[in-house]
């Protein structure tokens, strides 16, 4: 397993009591396979996703990362697991309006310590791979918003994580582009061999899905996928 969550209760403070977002929630995901994660707003799918991204530490519980359990380890150890580890697709693109598309890529290279040469090929690669080669030179008010998206996926996969989170990528867009945006996560994750989770609150999309997580009050099922 790529992604491990174990036992996990994540509590928040709510005046002179605390609100349970996760209760007792555990999920394998296993590389190279899709689990979408449904549920009502405020079900706590948001909270699952920060948890697993190590952005959220839990009250109980342990997420594994790869085969590191990701307990106490200090916030440093933290932002270096994710760096090589664990790729987060936002809900919004969020992409620097100053920078091009290859840029946008090369900036999270950058940070990791590679070359300006290494960094290039490798944002090319990933463009080529979502579809987007001749859109490399572009800045964001240059392209649509599945264009957008499409980068913002490919920036998530530069440092080439065995873990792939994605929130709600299909929000802004028609089902049209939601749809490719969907197909396209699904043809990464096959290829790449990531352990990729998707929250998504459009049902249609579900036939992409490997398997399919529901969350109720904080508590999670697993559904069986239709195919």
């Amino acid at each position: 397993m790529s992604l491990n969550l174990t036992g996990i209760t994540l509590t928040y403070p709510d005046g002179d009591t605390r609100l349970t977002a996760l209760d007792r929630v555990s999920l394998d995901v296993p590389r190279g396979s899709l689990t979408a994660v449904v549920g009502p707003s405020g079900s706590g799918k948001s909270s699952l996703l920060a948890v697993a991204a190590t952005l959220t530490a839990p009250d109980t519980g342990t997420v594994t990362v790869d085969g590191t359990p990701t307990t106490g380890m200090t916030r440093s150890a933290l932002t270096e697991l994710r760096r090589h580890k664990i790729g987060i697709v936002f809900q919004q693109p969020n992409l620097l309006p100053s920078l091009t598309a290859a840029e946008q890529l090369q900036v999270m290279a950058r940070i990791d310590g590679r070359g300006p040469r290494t960094a290039r090929n490798r944002a090319m690669e990933l463009l080529e791979a979502v579809g987007l080669t001749d859109q490399a030179g572009r800045r964001p008010h240059q392209l649509s918003g599945g264009q957008r998206q499409r980068v913002n996926i490919a920036r998530a996969l530069m440092n080439d994580p065995t873990v792939l989170l994605v929130d709600e990528p299909t929000s802004a867009l028609d089902h049209e582009r939601g749809a490719a945006v969907i197909d396209l996560i699904t043809r990464l994750t096959h290829q790449r061999a990531t352990a990729t989770v998707l929250v998504t609150h459009d049902r249609t999309h579900l036939t992409a899905a490997d398997r399919i997580a529901e969350v109720h009050d904080g508590r999670l099922r697993l559904l069986t996928a239709p195919r």
